[in-house]
């Protein structure tokens, strides 16, 4: 997703910010609209977007606006590519935090179900993390355009 390689792309940063998570949303919505997704896939991806940025928010940067999160997507045929990074504290047991229903934030009644969402509602899905060195999650769905359905 860097210039160069025949890819459409584009690079995002905002402040960790509850309200920064909406404009992330339509922000990629936008971008992939020139690829005519149906309601569910547009759904479906501001979901994902919502969910990946509010973890970042909340599990990476303990809600300090003074962190910073990156999306990154591509488009490349009719497959879309979204990565959503930050450079928080990281996750110190990716297993247990992917198990539909486990929260490290039990006290902001979170439902849990952010990994479980992402991985559900995209075709492929990688988390990578490291203690103290932030996450970074990686995630691809192929779009079967509206037009395709009407020929």
């Amino acid at each position: 997703m860097r210039e160069g390689t025949g890819n459409n792309f584009m690079s995002l940063q905002f402040a960790a910010k509850s309200e920064n998570e909406a404009f992330a949303r339509v922000a990629v919505a936008a971008f992939i609209s020139r690829l005519d997704p149906t309601m569910d896939e547009l759904s479906d991806l501001k979901t994902v977007v919502s969910e990946a940025v509010t973890n970042s928010i909340i599990h990476g940067y303990d809600s300090d606006p003074s962190g910073v999160v990156t999306i990154k997507v591509g488009i490349e045929a009719d497959v879309i590519t979204l990565v959503v990074e930050d450079a928080g504290r990281g996750i110190e047991d990716l297993e247990l935090a992917k198990q539909p229903l486990y929260t490290s934030k039990p006290e902001l009644e979170r439902s849990g179900m952010g990994f479980t969402i992402m991985e559900n509602f995209m075709d492929e899905f990688e988390a990578v993390s490291e203690p103290g060195g932030g996450t970074s999650v990686r995630m691809k769905k192929r779009i079967e355009s509206k037009k395709a359905l009407y020929n």
